[in-house]
């Protein structure tokens, strides 16, 4: 089968996550990534550690650099700098997230690119911009709680909490990916490339979704609710005999058949809970109705009872206890990639299905040239 981005030339200055996983995203389809790295330390995150790998290496690193070439070019130096132009007026795309302006000072901006390469698709990821924000350091933490996201994530009553991934760098390079192919279809239809411009905090405003439409049209602040959902209910963690049952339940047919399951048909009908405003507006009512029946089973044989009705429900898992459920379920979470040394490295596959041009997967994530390990 043939890979959908074969012959894709793509420049990876990006190092740590969003940027590296945007490029990785191309790799996996088929694009040649040529990742950029520092003499000596290279990518920050092959330093990122604990855990490392049987071969000393980064695990952090290793989850976002795969199917990618890997080239040391000091910059500062004239000879290596000549090189890395030269790659990039070959290449179809470059991304980078240094700090704004720092491209410009090598001559490998956009705007000095462009004559010699017109069809070039430039991706530049930053923090918070190249205005007034340009210098502000572009961290995941950091976005998330200037961008509003540690403010809705943890207990009513707790600290602010941050999402247990950086999941910011995630979204931006998720957003990167998709400005690129959109920037690549322009140019196949007009030959014209263009500057893609990627910012961290843009990103996560957008991945707000219904918390910043709750801002944005209707003028109310959402606040930190914990496992709780602002507009349906139940929709969190409830206690059963021996630990918690997730429950999601979105409509008003889910709600009955959770009734029905429980012994108490007549909730139902109830008119605190009858609809899915109602049951918001007597949450905590409703929590203490269920509650009080589900302590009398277990979480497991809940959820395995509710399943069977098409309601939403579960348990929670560790990661490796996800792994295994995406495995028993046929979803193949897992791929071997041969490493330099002839052994493998098993990482989580992407999860992008096509049918024609499926993802491929050539090759380990590099070691830094001149080097064996972290």
């Amino acid at each position: 089968m043939s890979e959908a981005l074969r012959n894709l030339r793509v420049l990876d200055f990006s190092r740590i996550l969003a940027g590296p996983f945007a490029t990785m995203q191309l790799a996996d389809f088929g694009a040649t990534v040529t990742k950029v790295e520092r003499p000596g330390t290279g990518d920050d995150t092959r330093s990122w550690g604990p855990p490392y790998d049987a071969r000393g290496q980064a695990t952090y690193f290793q989850a976002v650099n795969r199917n990618k070439d890997s080239i040391v070019l000091d910059l500062t130096d004239k000879h290596d700098l000549a090189e890395a132009r030269k790659l990039a007026t070959g290449a179809d795309v470059v991304v980078e997230n240094f700090r704004p302006g720092l491209m410009a000072e090598f001559g490998l901006d956009y705007d000095q690119l462009r004559p010699a390469n017109p069809g070039l698709v430039y991706c530049s990821i930053t923090g918070f911009g190249r205005g007034p924000g340009a210098e502000l350091p572009g961290y995941d933490l950091l976005i998330q709680a200037l961008g509003g996201l540690m403010s809705v994530t943890g207990v009513t009553d707790g600290e602010p909490q941050k999402v247990g991934v950086a999941v910011v760098d995630v979204l931006a390079g998720l957003f990167a990916a998709t400005g690129i192919l959109t920037a690549l279809h322009h140019r196949n239809a007009t030959g014209e490339g263009q500057r893609v411009d990627i910012d961290l905090l843009s990103c996560l405003l957008a991945g707000l979704v219904n918390q910043a439409s709750a801002y944005t049209s209707a003028g109310e602040v959402p606040t930190r609710m914990g496992n709780r959902h602002p507009s349906i209910a139940p929709y969190e963690l409830l206690s059963c005999a021996d630990g918690d049952l997730v429950l999601a339940v979105g409509n008003n047919r889910q709600f009955t058949a959770l009734c029905d399951v429980l012994g108490a048909p007549h909730l139902a009908d109830d008119p605190r809970f009858a609809t899915n405003s109602a049951r918001v507006q007597h949450r905590d009512r409703l929590r203490a109705e269920l509650e009080r029946r589900l302590v009398s089973g277990t979480a497991a044989g809940w959820a395995a009872a509710l399943a069977r009705v098409r309601v939403p429900a579960g348990t929670v898992n560790d990661i490796a206890g996800a792994f295994d459920l995406a495995t028993g379920l046929g979803l193949d979470p897992l791929v071997e990639l041969p490493r330099e040394d002839g052994g493998a490295v098993s990482l989580c596959r992407n999860p992008i299905n096509l049918s024609s041009t499926p993802a491929v997967y050539r090759s380990a994530p590099p070691l830094l040239p001149g080097t064996k390990n972290r």
